[in-house]
């Protein structure tokens, strides 16, 4: 059944007009008068519903019962991601976000090949949280992610809380000591925060910064993995150790 997400609150019973994106998605996905959809807001739960009206620029759906149905993974992620290059972010977020990841900070470092500010930076990032909506609706989601605007990895390290009783931080480095078999059987009762350094990784002086700031330096064997890779082979060995599956 096709799903769409809409930003905006939903209530059974109400027949609504379906935003300009996903009419144009209705039309390219060729549905038609009397077709079922899903329809979700991101705050939880979804809607079942069915088209009752599609012209050439508006559609109207029935909005019918709310399903309290989830697919979260019973822990949360925030993934620190230094900012790949090329279509690299793109890809990496798509993926993450199928793989559950609760939230997507992006970031920028000293061996970082891209850099954002400004207009620009805010512009990737509306382009990402669209991303992270598409994910959502592909991948039966219904809580989309944030993705928060690109940050400085000092200046973002520097608004962090202090960690709570139970919070797991990890920094993935190939200099690790400390090997993914040391991370606890179970999922921790607080957020798990997991760096990842840019396509050159972190420089040794950032590594410390991150340690500092109560991250464990967290191995992943003796291949080094790209940063497209590494967040999404870390995301999914957890969902089979922790039951995220």
């Amino acid at each position: 059944m096709p799903r769409f997400f809409v930003d905006g609150p939903l209530a059974a019973g109400q027949t609504m007009s379906l935003p300009d994106d996903v009419v144009r998605h209705v039309h390219v996905l060729r549905l038609q008068n009397g077709d079922a959809i899903t329809l979700f807001d991101g705050t939880g739960g979804e809607y079942n519903g069915a088209l009752v009206e599609i012209g050439k620029r508006a559609a109207l759906a029935r909005i019918d019962a709310h399903s309290e149905r989830e697919a979260e993974p019973p822990y949360r992620v925030t993934l620190a991601q230094g900012v790949a290059g090329g279509d690299k972010m793109d890809w990496l977020i798509e993926k993450t976000v199928e793989l559950g990841v609760a939230q997507i900070v992006p970031l920028t470092a000293e061996r970082g090949v891209v850099r954002l500010a400004g207009e620009r930076a805010l512009r990737r990032q509306a382009h990402w949280q669209a991303l992270a909506r598409a994910a959502c609706e592909q991948c039966g989601r219904n809580r989309v992610p944030e993705v928060a605007a690109p940050r400085d990895l000092s200046a973002w390290l520097a608004s962090l809380p202090a960690a709570a009783d139970g919070d797991l931080r990890l920094l993935l480095s190939p200099r690790a000591d400390v090997s993914f078999a040391a991370l606890p059987p179970e999922p921790p009762r607080g957020r798990v925060t997991l760096v990842i350094g840019p396509e050159a990784g972190f420089s040794p002086k950032e590594e410390r910064e991150i340690v500092a700031a109560g991250f464990a330096a967290l191995g992943l064997g003796p291949r080094v993995l790209r940063t497209e890779t590494a967040g999404i082979a870390v995301l999914a060995a957890l969902a089979a150790r922790w039951g995220g599956w």
